[in-house]
């Protein structure tokens, strides 16, 4: 039973020492082959998790054996529940809120029909300027737009996209009551 608790405690170290030092190299060699292997519809089976897991189980019944008056099976199911309450903990306390934090600032350019935008460059009447339109939590792209209705539109104006069409933002000015 020592033995395994030993192979369990120094595979989980050994994956984690390979995945620090190579696993940028190693994901690059095999650029996408092992993409079937993810499971990424099931957020609490990460390798974090499950190794972690494991590595804890190693662990801890490395030292119950040691320091424990309790049989095999007792120290079996004590460094089970371990794991678990381990893998749990980094599951709730390092995986799922790193998940949440995780920002795109991708855009479709379909995406801002309907959004407020400001003029940086004046749009004349037939001809093209730029707008800044604010996109997700934190993030502002800088679009060439055209004015919808034919009407130049001054720096510094306020507008709606009303449409977008070739790459271009076509866009009203709006009076915000400011």
């Amino acid at each position: 039973m020592e033995t395994f608790f030993w192979a369990c405690f120094a595979g989980g170290v050994l994956y984690t020492i390979v995945a620090v030092i190579l696993g940028d190299l190693i994901g690059q060699a095999f650029d996408g082959l092992l993409d079937f292997l993810s499971l990424d519809g099931v957020d609490w089976l990460q390798p974090m998790t499950l190794v972690g897991g494991i590595t804890v189980f190693g662990g801890a019944g490395i030292v119950l054996l040691e320091y424990s008056p309790f049989s095999q099976v007792v120290i079996l199911g004590l460094s089970a529940l371990t794991a678990i309450a381990a893998s749990i903990g980094v599951y709730f306390l390092y995986v799922r809120p790193m998940k949440n934090s995780e920002n795109s600032s991708g855009f479709s350019l379909q995406d801002l029909s309907g959004k407020l935008g400001e003029v940086w460059v004046a749009i004349p009447s037939a001809g093209y300027g730029e707008v800044v339109v604010k996109v997700g939590p934190a993030g502002v792209t800088s679009q060439i737009a055209a004015s919808y209705d034919g009407q130049p539109i001054a720096e510094g104006s306020k507008v709606v996209v009303v449409e977008v069409k070739e790459s271009t933002l076509y866009v009203a000015a709006v009076d915000l009551g400011e």
